[in-house]
């Protein structure tokens, strides 16, 4: 990074107010760095995710806005309604050349954020044509190509073209930050990155310490009684495999256990699950809440729910897992045992995991953690303890500025 005063352009498809995702670490990257005393400006589009729909009150062509410090350079791009991989494509498209077209001012130093893996690649375009001396430096968080294939999508010649562009953008990059050793590993063996150019920069809680709350009431405020409650929190995408908890609460409806899985958030895949589990008396489906109500919501829940799709492995770190530790509540991670979810729930001594695709093993580890409450308490103090020492914002902010 440059010395103090000096100005850093972030390029990024989301950015606050979106409550989840990439968003959160955007801003509060941006934010440290202004503290910091560097001068930040970001180009970023309009708030429209998880929910694929452009926020009311914003949409402008173009839209100015200062917070904490921070220019903020919002773009109107093209946000479809069905985000299907071609036009995912064309929104990141659309995106790109919008930046690229728009004033940068003279940056010291440009910091790509990806996702989105083709605007970043079209901003790259740009520093290498027009601001050689300016330093690129690649915010990885997560891998296309490896999320294209664990979720099976894509196949042939489009696999092979986002491959080889994440290789080109990578390769362009004066420095490659990413959020896991595993990605650090990932990204020096497939795209063939010399290591040193390589920094892992963990990703941090981006909630606000909540006080206690009054459990029981907030309990009561969203429903909850005396059962079990397994809450999964954030998007509800392809990737999360959500299907697999709508067959444990199913089965747990059956058996009449005492159990309720929750999920909290808006995605893609969200109205095709609320239909799918109508009838589930077990299941439960709640909008995108306040970041106090959304805090307040894990604390009040039993167990802290993360759920991928079977095959997925490699490709990202769930965002999720970062808020979760922050709660004294016990992760359940029902993923590939093998992958980086995995690892990170083991790392951090903070949870139990399962076997992705499989209901009923996910149903079984939730009833016998929910009746052990002095293993929650000990696997929730595990998380907390690897939030603080861990997962520090400070700390990872202090990183990004020493490049």
């Amino acid at each position: 990074m440059p010395t103090r005063t000096e100005a850093v352009t972030i390029v990024g498809l989301n950015y606050p107010p979106e409550p989840t995702g990439i968003s959160p670490y955007t801003g509060a990257m941006a934010r440290g760095l202004s503290q910091r005393a560097y001068r930040v400006r970001v180009l970023t589009a309009h708030p429209h995710y998880p929910e694929w729909q452009i926020r009311a009150g914003y949409g402008q062509w173009t839209r100015n806005e200062v917070h904490d410090g921070v220019q903020v350079r919002r773009l109107r791009h093209y946000v479809p309604q069905r985000p299907s991989p071609v036009r995912r494509f064309l929104s990141e498209v659309s995106f790109g050349v919008r930046s690229v077209f728009t004033r940068w001012n003279g940056p010291h130093v440009v910091v790509a954020v990806s996702p989105a893996l083709f605007a970043s690649a079209l901003a790259a375009f740009r520093v290498k044509t027009f601001h050689r001396r300016t330093p690129l430096v690649v915010w990885v968080q997560d891998l296309y190509w490896l999320g294209l294939s664990e979720t099976d999508q894509g196949r042939g010649r489009a696999r092979a073209i986002i491959k080889a562009t994440e290789r080109w953008l990578l390769r362009m990059a004066d420095c490659v930050v990413v959020i896991h050793d595993r990605f650090a590993q990932r990204v020096v063996e497939d795209f063939g990155l010399d290591a040193d150019r390589v920094l892992v920069v963990r990703n941090w809680t981006h909630l606000r310490p909540v006080p206690d709350i009054d459990r029981p009431a907030t309990r009561a405020k969203f429903g909850w009684g005396e059962e079990t409650v397994v809450l999964h929190a954030g998007n509800m995408g392809i990737k999360q495999g959500l299907d697999n908890v709508l067959d444990a609460a199913r089965i747990a409806a059956e058996k009449s256990s005492h159990i309720r899985f929750v999920l909290l958030g808006n995605g893609v895949e969200k109205p095709r699950l609320a239909d799918a589990g109508a009838n589930i008396p077990t299941l439960q489906f709640i909008d995108s809440l306040s970041d106090d109500d959304f805090a307040a919501a894990l604390r009040a829940a039993d167990i802290l729910l993360v759920n991928e799709k079977a095959g997925v492995s490699e490709m990202a770190v769930p965002s999720k897992l970062t808020s979760y530790f922050s709660t004294g509540r016990p992760v359940l991670a029902a993923t590939d045992v093998g992958g980086i979810t995995a690892d990170e729930v083991r790392a951090s001594k903070g949870g139990i995991v399962v076997r992705a695709g499989d209901p009923e093993q996910l149903l079984d580890a939730a009833i016998a953690l929910g009746g052990d409450t002095d293993l929650s308490a000990r696997l929730g103090a595990n998380g907390l303890t690897y939030r603080k020492t861990v997962l520090d914002e400070t700390f990872a902010i202090d990183q990004f500025a020493s490049l």
